[in-house]
């Protein structure tokens, strides 16, 4: 099982079941193929492309990420996801949702992406690159901030996806987009707790000073 489309036939199959009753991720995941980390990353880091900060969420979706990447680099077959993040139910609605945001993600992705640098998304080490940057990805997701900051989940979950994407097309130069936005999620964060500190010492010294 690979390929964009294969994502989208699969994700409106879930949206079918889920009109009898809720899926829960945990089903979802073990309809996939047991080698398909990319498929459960891309269902899994939909919820989070979007600017509003989800609190406690975030940072149990990117541990979530990180334990994904783990397993790959340790050479798990088969993903493995929490007990508790494998109970989530999601209704046809939600299921709907993610198939229109995986439509216009991919839609937009496949305007430049084609196949190439394919040894950097296949084999062992298209897995070593894949574990790390879904690790490094679900660490800078899973950060706690003590005031919430946009696109937390957002920045970080972009990495994650445009590697999945350039895996399910095949196409190892998504490596250096996901890449791209690590950097970038990095810098943002740093530069966030830098503006933090500063105003935290303004503060401590206006109030010394009185």
């Amino acid at each position: 099982m690979s390929g964009s489309h294969s994502l989208i036939e699969i994700l409106h199959g879930f949206a079918e079941q889920a009109k009898e009753r809720p899926l829960t991720l945990g089903e979802a995941v073990d309809a996939l193929d047991e080698t398909a980390y990319a498929f459960v990353a891309i269902i899994l880091v939909l919820p989070f492309l979007q600017p509003i900060p989800l609190g406690p969420l975030t940072v149990a979706g990117g541990l979530t990420f990180a334990l994904l990447g783990w397993q790959l680099l340790r050479g798990h077959e088969s993903p493995v996801l929490p007990q508790r993040v494998r109970s989530v139910a999601l209704h046809e609605k939600t299921w709907r949702l993610m198939v229109k945001v995986s439509i216009k993600a991919i839609g937009f992705c496949r305007k430049f992406t084609r196949p190439r640098l394919t040894h950097l998304v296949n084999g062992h080490l298209g897995r070593q690159i894949s574990g790390t940057i879904l690790l490094a990805g679900g660490l800078l997701m899973a950060i706690p901030f003590p005031i919430p900051l946009p696109g937390n989940n957002a920045l970080p979950g972009l990495a994650i996806l445009f590697y999945c994407i350039g895996e399910l097309e095949e196409d190892g130069l998504m490596v250096f987009v996901a890449v791209f936005w690590l950097i970038v999620t990095l810098l943002y964060f740093m530069a966030y707790f830098l503006v933090l500190s500063f105003f935290g010492q303004e503060a401590l010294a206006f109030f010394n000073g009185n």
